[in-house]
Formats: C-alpha cells, structure tokens, sequence
C-alpha cells in the first residue's frame, strides 16, 4: 500500500518577543485556535497531538508537559513531546503517512525570557557541553566556525573585509524584511555601521547583531493526508520530503570545522524523497541563529560553493535584491526576517518558518508576499538543534 503524503491545512502563530505577563499555555493556545479556527476543525477532531519546546521544565517549572496539554485541551488523546518543531512535524507525518491518524496538532512553544538569568547556561549545555564546561559562551562555536572558514579558504585582505560586511549584510537584510512581518520580534532596521561598532566594542569578529534574541512565542499547524485536505481548504500545501540527520555534539571533535554535516546530509535525502532538485525551490526558511551559521548553511544546502556564500550574499546585496542567485534561479531566504529580526523561540521556530512558506505558497503573506516572475511552487525549511548536531529539512509544495 502507497503511504499517504502528510498535508498542512492550516497554521498559526504569536507574535514573537518578550511576554512576561503571558503564561506559556495562552501562548500555545492562541497559536493552536488560530489553527484550528482557519479551517473550522474542533478539538474533539483531532487524533493526536505532537508538541515542542526545550525548556518548560526548567523555565516554568512544568514537569510532564503532555498532561499539561491534555489540560489545557481537554482532551485524552495521545500526546507526545519532542525539542524542535521539526522534530515533532516528522513524528506526526510518521503518523498520517501509517494511516493510524487522519488529523494531528502540531505545536510548540518557549518561554525562555522568564529565565533570561540562567537560560545562555541552558544554551550552552544544549549546544556543546565539553565547550560550556572549558568556559566557553554560546557564541563560542560559533566565532571558532569564523575562524576555521577564514583559515581554510585563505580570506585575507580585501576579501576579508567584504566577508565581514556580507555577515552584517545578513543582518541588515533581516531587519528589513521583517518590517513587513506583524509577528516578527523586531521592527527597527539596523545599519551595517551599528553591526561593526558592536563588533568593535565587544573586541570579537562576531557582536551583538551577529546573533539571533532570546525569545517568548509559539506556532501550531494542523497536518493530515493530501486526500482529506481537500475537505477542509482548496489550497492544502504538502510535505514533499522530510529528512534529519545527526553530528558529533562536541565541535572541535568533527571531521569538518567549517559547516554542517547534518544539514548537508538530511537536505540530500529531502530532495531525495520530494523527487525534485535543489533548483526547483523558490522559498527557503534558514535557520541562522548567528550571521555565520546562516552563511555556511547556505553552501551546505548547496545553494553556494563551499567558500563562496559571502560573495554571493554581498553581490546580492549590492544589487538591492530581496532574493539569491543560484545559477539561472533566485532564491528567496528568510522573507519574514528570519530567526535574527523575527525571534527564536526555540521549540516555535521552526514552526514560525513553516506558517511563512505555508502563506507564502498560498500567496497569503500580504504585504511581504514574494513578487516573482514565476510562481512558488516548492519550499525548503531548515531546523537544527544545538550547533549543527541535529539538522531537519522539511520540502514543501502547492500540488
């Protein structure tokens, strides 16, 4: 028997930022109505539910969050909870493509400014624990990257310089795509002199707006199969492809110190499974949790040479486009601000780059939606979780 292909019906979202004053369940609440009130599903519909989020426990003291949630829905039903969305997006595809459910919640949620005191410990343990216990910070691994890629391709001089503007471009860029993004964290742009004095000031090649916030927020999508999504909208967008794979949690310890295997590897057996080529897709939701890390994804998607994404992001950006050139093709990256402007709520990040593909696929994103001179027919969106230990690639499309 053929699997079925897992279909997105719906999606919803809060805005991102700093909610003090809102309770972790308000927030997931609101992103899960959203979802089900688009399509007119009720709770009592659902077959499963599949949640995300890294840090509740130790944020808001909530100990079995599955409980938590059957709570707050007032429902029994199986529940299961997983680190990033991406993750929780695979089991529930797992699930509808195994015909064992026909309709599946997919949500997540963070809280992590209610502990903005301790959360960067957090970070750090999640990302490298040999790195955090030799003092490292959680924009250690990430300066080393830098340093290794400079080293590796011999950047000196002129090249240099522009490396490290195309780095405060990426910001740049962010910012300003996110202005047009009602949920995004930050609406202010910056200015490539902002991102260079902060560099200057913190004595490091990478600053404060080199980096992705700390963040509140939640994301939620209703999943099923591509033959019941025409019940419930004439515009279901499909899970094409769906992929992850793993890497050494310590660093310094893997083959290569200039990007990221996993991303490499589970975005090859996406493409695998969706049946297309890198060049078939228009959109792609990155995950730049740092300027660098969103620079060298970019060529382990193999968008870019290896060595060569900084050229490409500067000349893109010399010519004031909103989209990457990637041979005969543009590729539109982080039209919602990315996790940079928009926020990084771990365990709703993820979900937050599918609800963009999701309306921009559906030509719903209003003012940011993409003017392209061909029409989005397939999108990619990139998950990891720590520093490149655990990559996901989710390929999604209209038809």
């Amino acid at each position: 028997m053929k699997a079925k292909c897992p279909a997105i019906v719906s999606v919803g979202r809060t805005k991102f930022g700093e909610h003090y004053e809102v309770e972790p369940e308000k927030l997931v609440e609101e992103a899960g109505l959203a979802a089900l009130d688009s399509v007119g599903i009720e709770r009592e519909d659902l077959g499963a539910c599949h949640f995300s989020d890294y840090f509740l426990p130790i944020t808001n003291k909530i100990g079995l969050e599955e409980g938590f949630l059957s709570e707050l829905l007032e429902l029994n039903i199986p529940m299961e909870i997983t680190r990033s969305f991406s993750s929780a997006l695979s089991s529930a595809c797992n699930g509808i493509q195994a015909g064992k459910y026909d309709l599946v919640l997919v949500g997540g949620m963070e809280k992590m400014t209610d502990r903005w005191d301790k959360i960067r410990d957090d970070l750090m343990l999640l990302e490298d624990p040999w790195s955090y216990y030799a003092g490292c910070t959680p924009e250690a691994n990430h300066e080393l990257m830098l340093r290794a890629y400079i080293r590796k391709y011999g950047i000196k001089g002129r090249q240099l310089d522009i490396l490290s503007t195309a780095l405060a471009e990426c910001s740049v860029k962010s910012h300003k795509s996110a202005m047009k993004n009602e949920y995004a964290q930050f609406h202010k742009e910056i200015s490539i002199d902002t991102i260079l004095r902060a560099r200057t000031r913190s004595r490091r090649p990478l600053g404060l707006f080199d980096f992705a916030p700390i963040s509140d927020g939640a994301s939620a999508l209703i999943l099923t199969d591509s033959e019941l999504a025409g019940s419930y909208t004439d515009k279901p967008v499909s899970v094409l492809g769906y992929s992850n794979a793993t890497d050494y949690i310590t660093f310094p310890s893997r083959n290569s110190l200039t990007g990221f295997l996993a991303t490499e590897l589970a975005m090859k057996k996406a493409l695998r499974e969706a049946a297309i080529k890198i060049g078939d897709i228009s959109i792609l939701q990155l995950y730049d949790q740092s300027t660098m890390m969103g620079m060298v994804s970019l060529e382990d998607l193999g968008l870019c040479e290896k060595g060569k994404a900084w050229k490409e992001i500067h000349d893109s950006f010399k010519a004031d486009h909103d989209y990457l050139e990637v041979g005969e093709r543009n590729v539109f990256v982080n039209v919602n601000g990315g996790l940079k402007a928009d926020g990084n709520p771990l365990g709703a990040t993820g979900g937050a780059e599918i609800f963009e593909v999701f309306q921009q696929l559906r030509n719903e994103a209003g003012e940011r939606q993409i003017k392209s001179d061909s029409e989005l027919e397939h999108g990619c969106v990139h998950e990891v979780e720590g520093f490149g230990t655990k990559a996901y690639i989710c390929i999604l499309g209209r038809n």
